[in-house]
């Protein structure tokens, strides 16, 4: 395996400043001169709306086709790559959680729209005609006020990503059952979530979360599921396995040393849990895990 270590760090010193930018994708094809670009992860949102493109596209070790009429999300943290068969056209949207706060975003919305998902699976959204075109004209809108020098300038430009987020929301909006159970269950998703990225790598039972929630296993298993089509289980069992794939392939620790470090008691545990999700073993993975990018 190339060394992905050395990526990883290039990559986040580039980002460490930044707060927006757009791109359109041929500029970043020519800049790149048309190679592939090692498998690496990014502390910023990233959105991906694609007119003309054919390839694949891999965030976190999952693979989707690289098509036309295409919008992809990708949040901080997430391992990602573009494999391009020619020049892509579209847009590359960029924007850090700086630039929200600095444009009274609130971050409850970014995860109100439950566009950006941290690891697990992460599809394109398929977008129609008309549909392309009114993000494509946001998109154009970003870029000019990108390159003009108008006053409120970043205003205008957290303005238009909201409006895109909001029309993207749209289109994936869900039927007036699920709005209902979503609405009745935000809460307790929320609070879930947030609980689950503090601590699982400490809590890998559903009933330490229900209890911390003050609700039962079952009724806790039943919510998440019917917003978001996993359960609470499955949702904590992906973490983990997003964080251990993660580690695998960015870091140098062992296998015993990532064990213990996702709170299992004993290296042979994690292995058989590892083993169990992706059908390979750990040290499988981590000699040859970036085959899968």
């Amino acid at each position: 395996m190339s060394s992905p270590i050395k990526t990883y760090e290039f990559v986040d010193q580039l980002d460490a400043h930044l707060s927006f930018d757009i791109k359109p994708m041929e500029d970043i094809y020519k800049a790149n001169h048309g190679k592939l670009t090692e498998p690496h992860r990014h502390n910023f949102y990233t959105i991906l709306l694609i007119k003309k493109a054919e390839g694949t596209h891999r965030i976190d070790f999952n693979e989707y086709a690289l098509e036309n009429n295409q919008v992809f999300f990708i949040s901080p943290g997430q391992v990602h790559q573009i494999q391009e068969k020619q020049k892509s056209y579209g847009w590359v949207i960029t924007f850090s959680r700086q630039f929200l706060e600095e444009n009274n975003i609130d971050y409850c919305f970014i995860e109100d729209i439950n566009l950006f998902t941290a690891y697990g699976e992460a599809p394109p959204l398929f977008l129609n005609p008309a549909r392309q075109e009114l993000l494509d004209r946001y998109s154009q809108q970003m870029y000019e006020t990108q390159k003009s020098y108008i006053k409120f300038k970043s205003q205008a430009q957290g303005a238009l990503v909201k409006l895109f987020l909001i029309a993207c929301n749209n289109i994936c909006s869900l039927d007036e059952r699920n709005t209902q159970q979503l609405q009745a269950g935000a809460t307790i998703l929320k609070d879930f979530k947030n609980l689950v990225e503090d601590r699982f790598s400490e809590w890998h039972l559903v009933q330490q979360y229900a209890e911390a929630l003050h609700v039962t296993p079952d009724h806790l298993n039943r919510t998440i599921k019917s917003l978001i089509g996993k359960t609470a289980k499955e949702y904590v069992q992906s973490r983990i396995t997003i964080a251990a794939k993660r580690m695998l392939f960015f870091s140098e620790q062992t296998t015993k040393e990532i064990a213990y470090t996702l709170g299992f008691s004993e290296p042979s545990n994690f292995s058989n849990f590892f083993k169990k999700s992706t059908g390979m073993s750990p040290s499988v993975f981590k000699n040859n895990g970036n085959v899968g990018f």
